[in-house]
Formats: C-alpha cells, sequence, structure tokens
C-alpha cells in the first residue's frame, strides 16, 4: 500500500511542477520582449509652460496643524534644468507640487480640480523634503488661460 500511495503522490507532485513551469516559462520569454526603457522627457525651463491634470490633497500642517489644500500637476515625464537634472528618476518627474504663496493663488486652483490647466514656471527645483508629495516642486507659478 505505500508503494501504490508514493506513486500516486509522485504523479501529483510531477503534475503540478509541469503545471507551474509552464506559466513561468511564458513570462519569462514576455519580459525579454518588452521594449526599451522610456527615455527622459525634453528639458523644463524656466518661462516654460507646464499642462497637466491638476490634484488635490488634503496635507496636515505639523504635529495637530489644520488641514491645508496641496496642489500637484500631473504630466509627461520632463527633465529639470541643472542641478536638479532628472531628480534620481529613469525618465524625470511625472508630478510637479504647486506651491501656494497666498489665498488668490489657492482660489485660481481651488475651481480647476480634475481639470486640464497650464502653469508658466518660474522657478522649480526636485522635492526634498519629506513632506512633498510630488517628485518636483514648483515654487513661483503663474496660471495661463487660453484664449
Amino acid at each position: 500500500m505505500t508503494k501504490r500511495r508514493f506513486a500516486i503522490r509522485s504523479a501529483f507532485v510531477l503534475v503540478m511542477v509541469t503545471a507551474l513551469a509552464t506559466p513561468a516559462g511564458s513570462a519569462q520569454t514576455a519580459q525579454q520582449e518588452e521594449p526599451a526603457p522610456a527615455k527622459a522627457g525634453k528639458l523644463i525651463n524656466v518661462g516654460d509652460i507646464l499642462s497637466g491634470e491638476l490634484n488635490a490633497m488634503k496635507t496636515r500642517g505639523g504635529k495637530r496643524g489644520a488641514k491645508v489644500s496641496t496642489y500637484q500637476i500631473t504630466s509627461e515625464p520632463r527633465r529639470l534644468p541643472p542641478p536638479s537634472g532628472l531628480c534620481n528618476l529613469e525618465t524625470g518627474p511625472e508630478t510637479f507640487q504647486l506651491v501656494i504663496t497666498s489665498d488668490a493663488q489657492a482660489a485660481q486652483l481651488k475651481g480647476k480640480v480634475g481639470k486640464e490647466i497650464s502653469v508658466k514656471v518660474d522657478e522649480v527645483a526636485c522635492a526634498e523634503a519629506a513632506g512633498q508629495m510630488s517628485e518636483a516642486v514648483i515654487t513661483k507659478w503663474s496660471v495661463v488661460t487660453k484664449n
């Protein structure tokens, strides 16, 4: 009886190994056929226009601070001017946090959340602080309206 149980178990193991090995083999061939990695986006200079979808997030300032709206633009990958470069990313940053310096700027962005907007970039750098949720930070900017 033990020989029969051993034969059944070994047949079951053989079936399982072949069933699991087939998808792994096809996955390896799929990985080999992947396209080359994406190239870095075009350079964004001071005065250039950055377009993308505007997102808003609520963040808490300080240990028990009030909730503050933080805005970011999601765009195609862009390179930053030196010395920031690619921000330690393969293709450059895709999310850009907009730093709000006045209530007027916050009012401009409040009604445009979830929509496509364009901003003129006056100062941009890589995100470095722990509280920044984007890959790059635009500290000076202005909204560009379409005519």
